[in-house]
């Protein structure tokens, strides 16, 4: 299954998956983290320990997370980090896209036979843009890192887990498994490296990946260099050129991260933090705006009434995103319009609340006044980072450089060949990117109050928007808040939209959904529900409660982690 698209697969041979037992909140005072592997967790829990701050942390978790769970995230992916700084109550956004190779144009795919009803399929090499994982985990310590940890002890954890082996997980295992005919394709020869005898890895069996743990050591030596140039970079041309792709050196060598001013909103007192076009968190963002203007509290938890509501402000705001949201360095993205009350408003007058509405257009806001793994740490000063890292569709396009040990991403398969689309294929361009981190923050005193993702593909802006109004409008703690049921909607090939209910939603409200017009798949079980997202959450205090606040909790924190995934969420 690939791990930051939704799709689903619904078969009686399919392995059940049991969602039986339940979690408590993490509750510790010190720092925390949370994310989809334990191993990784730990990892990052002990460089708190030894004096990295939420930064460094969140990059030795994205280096473990590369070596224990490469059918999500690696190298060959890309990355978005926000930072809040305690000391300054400010949010910073670092953008860790790459780009299309400069020699990438739709003329050349068209001379290739590519065009906007046949795009290249998606484990083609025409769809790696330069990986910017490398880049950002190198610039995130440097800007906002402790200054305490060298780049080689923040990666030697994750050096000696790939060199020394690990015991493989149970749903990385299943997903590992759904990925390996990207491994196995004509012209990849060093896809092996990510099997055990042809095979993916059994749950419980030691993998290892000496490969990755020197690609590492690279980069604890050399810095972004010893990504983006040298060896390693020549074996990522040598295979995407090899398998017809365009991408040399110089795109690679020319790559850059870049500091960006995130975006917000306010929400009922909580200002939400997103990273900017080219990420999709401008999507949640004009959900709760839209979503202001419903009493969705007294409708009832996932009730007929609620659900529909959201439902269609989802609808909207994908209408709105699936246009607009592309890469502000090439064409001009209205986002302030976009994200303005009045724009919200006028959109929000849209929703029938009896009958699902088959098509959205996007808006005219000119004329208005994929696998992924989210993570999240906190340190003990208060600083937060939100970080994720993806490969988009599990393994991306499968292709291994030789000697490397990660798979190349196929974030290009994001880009429209539409010549007048706004995220229209260009070259040394940055594709609609799915992976958005989230960060709350009081909107009077600045003080963070959450930090918070929900992974996978279009299904983040509406798993974060379901999370938090679970905790902000009913209260959950944030286990509860994950735990809970969720909707996914998708755009299929028909241009119509399905909606898929997870396992718990009443059959009675399946039904009424149904009677107002909504194409509904349910329930959804087992392995199937990993397309409602794996989050993490991590809140500082319990802000989240109905009433009483209890005055000695104002510095705990408060941890979730997705029981759809493997993994858990630590503190001290």
């Amino acid at each position: 299954m690939y791990a930051d698209c939704i799709f689903i697969f619904i078969s009686e041979n399919m392995p059940f998956l049991k969602f039986s037992s339940r979690r408590s909140p993490i509750v510790c005072c010190n720092g925390c983290v949370a994310s989809s592997q334990p191993l990784a967790t730990n990892i990052g829990l002990d460089i708190l320990k030894k004096g990295g701050n939420a930064v460094d942390a969140a990059v030795a978790v994205a280096a473990a997370l590369n070596v224990t769970e490469p059918c999500s995230t690696g190298l060959g992916g890309d990355c978005f980090c926000l930072f809040y700084d305690a000391g300054t109550k400010q949010v910073h956004g670092l953008n860790g896209s790459g780009r299309s190779p400069q020699s990438l144009s739709l003329e050349l795919l068209k001379q290739h036979g590519f065009h906007k009803a046949n795009p290249p399929p998606p484990l083609h090499a025409f769809n790696v843009t330069v990986p910017g994982a490398a880049a950002g985990w190198c610039d995130a310590v440097a800007l906002y890192g402790s200054k305490k940890l060298s780049m080689g002890q923040i990666l030697q954890p994750a050096i000696e887990l790939a060199e020394k082996g690990f015991p493989v997980s149970e749903i990385t295992s299943y997903h590992w498994k759904q990925g390996t005919h990207a491994l196995q394709t004509p012209g990849n020869p060093h896809g092996k490296n990510l099997l055990i005898d042809g095979q993916a890895p059994e749950h419980g069996q030691v993998f290892c990946n000496p490969s990755l743990a020197n690609t590492f050591k690279e980069l604890a030596k050399y810095g972004k260099q010893g990504f983006y140039q040298g060896h390693v970079a020549n074996a990522i041309v040598d295979i995407i050129q090899s398998n017809s792709g365009v991408m040399d050196l110089e795109d690679l060598k020319s790559h850059v991260t870049e500091e960006v001013k995130p975006i917000a909103t306010n929400y009922k007192g909580l200002n939400i933090w997103e990273m900017p076009p080219n990420g999709q968190g401008i999507t949640a963002l004009l959900a709760l705006n839209i979503l202001e203007n419903f009493n969705v509290k007294e409708m009832g938890h996932n009730s007929v009434c609620y659900l529909h509501v959201l439902i269609e402000t989802i609808k909207i705001s994908f209408a709105d995103s699936f246009w607009f949201c592309a890469d502000q360095e090439k064409v001009l993205v209205p986002v302030t319009k976009i994200l303005s009350k009045y724009y919200a408003k006028d959109r929000s007058t849209l929703i029938d609340l009896q009958r699902a509405t088959s098509k959205y257009h996007h808006g005219h806001p000119f004329q208005v006044g994929s696998d992924t793994v989210y993570f999240t740490v906190v340190d003990a000063q208060g600083n937060a980072c939100s970080f994720i890292n993806s490969n988009y569709m599990g393994f991306g396009t499968g292709l291994v450089p030789a000697g490397c040990g990660f798979t190349l991403q196929n974030r290009g398969a994001n880009f429209s060949l539409n010549p007048d689309h706004p995220n229209c294929l260009a070259p040394r361009k940055r594709p609609y990117h799915t992976i958005i981190p989230a960060l709350a923050t009081a909107a009077d005193s600045g003080k963070l109050l959450c930090s918070f993702g929900v992974m996978g593909g279009f299904m983040q802006p509406q798993g974060q928007v379901q999370v938090l109004l679970n905790m902000l409008e009913f209260h959950m703690n944030p286990q509860e808040a994950l735990d809970a049921p969720r909707f996914c909607v998708e755009y299929d090939k028909k241009d119509a939209w399905c909606v898929y209910l997870e396992d718990g939603i009443p059959e009675h409200v399946i039904e009424e959904l149904r009677a107002k017009g909504h194409t509904v798949i349910a329930p959804v079980t087992g392995h199937s529900r990993s397309m409602f997202g794996r989050g993490q959450v991590v809140t500082k205090g319990d802000w989240w409660r109905p009433s009483r606040k209890l005055q000695s909790a104002a510095s705990v924190l408060w941890a979730g982690s997705d029981s759809r995934a493997d993994g858990c969420a630590l503190g001290y």
